[in-house]
């Protein structure tokens, strides 16, 4: 059978058991299904009190009526002298939250390894993950509940977060994303009302282009387009711990994509991760999305653009005024903000070539880590980490210390 041909079969497949699921469960991709793992800790609190380290929820309200969960950490000795240095706050990527900063132990974790330098860490989880709180009028089966990118992740909640991290420090903040929270991290800097309240940032992983990523298991739902197939079957929120969301996974699995290895065939090998946790990091992740994020990425992908979503010539044209959506323009992130940037060559989402694009857009020249080993996820939860990464990260934050701190 020739590829077209069988491209267009697995594409009908797909459909067909989209439309079923879609139709026969009101569970389908629903962070609320029966069939979702929990795990056994109560809340975020749980995991990182389970160290010896202090943790307090905060919950911010977003300008579209989102309510985020945001979690302060500290080590007990800091808070015992009456210590609190520069606030952080740590940006988490797709299919994640807040807990992908805990997950490991305390001197692997960047979540403690901050917290025990001396920093006072704030962790974001963006709408719509477990450890946010909803929003003030719309309920999860709302479907405006989940018309959203990450576009309005950078806007809203990004910009949320630190303004009430501002208010409670009196001081600019240093922000740290992973993946998508590098994304988030640099639309959002592009706007001066937002980029005014960061100190510096540190992105691991970074991506605003995504044209040249070599993920197996990414291009080929790319390829069939499972994006705009959940939309158009009128399904708006993704959760792969579902069964009908395994289901779609399994479904994907063929000669080019080898399922035996599902994390490889997502974000590239990984060289340093610690396996014998997996079902750990299982009970945790992953989070839930939008359908709507997700088709927002995949666009990034197809059209090799850093742009705002694309609704279509007609509905870009009524709230754009233009054809096409507004790029974000790098060039508006100011010349004076420090940037650090930490990249791997096996990362097959934060592709080099596209990092490069990233970097020639630019005003400014951030300080570079390339680790020749590195995977997207080792940046994340590898166990030697600290030692490859984050102290270098660390040295960057301790030189910009005193700089400019006041807002």
């Amino acid at each position: 059978m020739r590829r077209p041909v069988a491209k267009g079969v697995v594409a009908i497949v797909l459909f067909l058991i989209l439309s079923r699921a879609a139709g026969e469960s009101a569970d389908f991709f629903n962070a609320d299904s029966n069939n979702y793992r929990r795990p056994e800790f109560g809340g975020l609190c749980d995991l990182i009190e389970r160290c010896p380290y202090h943790c307090s929820e905060h919950k911010v309200q977003t300008d579209d009526g989102y309510i985020l969960g945001l979690h302060r950490v500290s080590s007990h000795a800091r808070i015992l002298r009456g210590q609190r240095g520069p606030p952080v706050l740590l940006l988490h990527g797709l299919f994640m939250a807040g807990d992908a900063w805990f997950l490991n132990s305390m001197n692997q974790s960047l979540g403690y390894i901050l917290a025990d330098e001396g920093f006072d860490v704030w962790t974001a989880s963006v709408r719509c993950t477990r450890w946010s709180h909803g929003h003030v009028s719309l309920s999860e089966k709302d479907k405006d509940f989940w018309d959203w990118s990450w576009e309005d992740l950078a806007l809203y909640d990004l910009a949320a977060m630190l303004t009430y991290i501002n208010s409670i420090s009196n001081s600019k903040v240093f922000v740290v994303g992973h993946s998508q929270g590098t994304i988030i991290s640099l639309a959002a800097f592009t706007e001066p009302d937002i980029v005014k309240m960061v100190e510096g940032a540190a992105l691991l992983c970074p991506i605003s282009y995504l044209g040249h990523i070599s993920a197996p298991f990414v291009l080929r739902l790319v390829s069939l387009h499972l994006d705009q197939v959940v939309l158009a079957l009128g399904i708006h929120q993704l959760n792969f711990k579902s069964e009908f969301g395994a289901l779609i996974l399994d479904s994907m699995c063929d000669e080019r994509v080898d399922c035996n290895d599902l994390l490889t065939s997502i974000t590239g090998p990984n060289c340093c991760l610690n396996m014998s946790r997996l079902d750990f990091y299982l009970d945790y992740e992953p989070h839930t999305t939008s359908s709507k994020n997700l088709n927002h990425l995949f666009q990034m992908i197809r059209q090799g653009t850093f742009a705002r979503y694309d609704y279509g010539k007609l509905k870009n044209l009524k709230k754009y005024g233009h054809f096409k959506p507004p790029k974000f323009d790098l060039s508006h992130i100011p010349k004076s903000l420090p940037l650090w940037m930490g990249y791997g060559k096996y990362d097959a989402l934060a592709d080099v070539t596209d990092l490069q694009q990233t970097l020639k857009e630019l005003n400014s020249n951030p300080e570079m880590l390339y680790l020749e080993n590195y995977g997207h996820v080792d940046f994340l939860l590898a166990v030697n980490a600290k030692r490859d990464v984050y102290n270098n990260m660390i040295w960057f934050f301790r030189s910009l210390q005193g700089k400019s701190s006041s807002y």
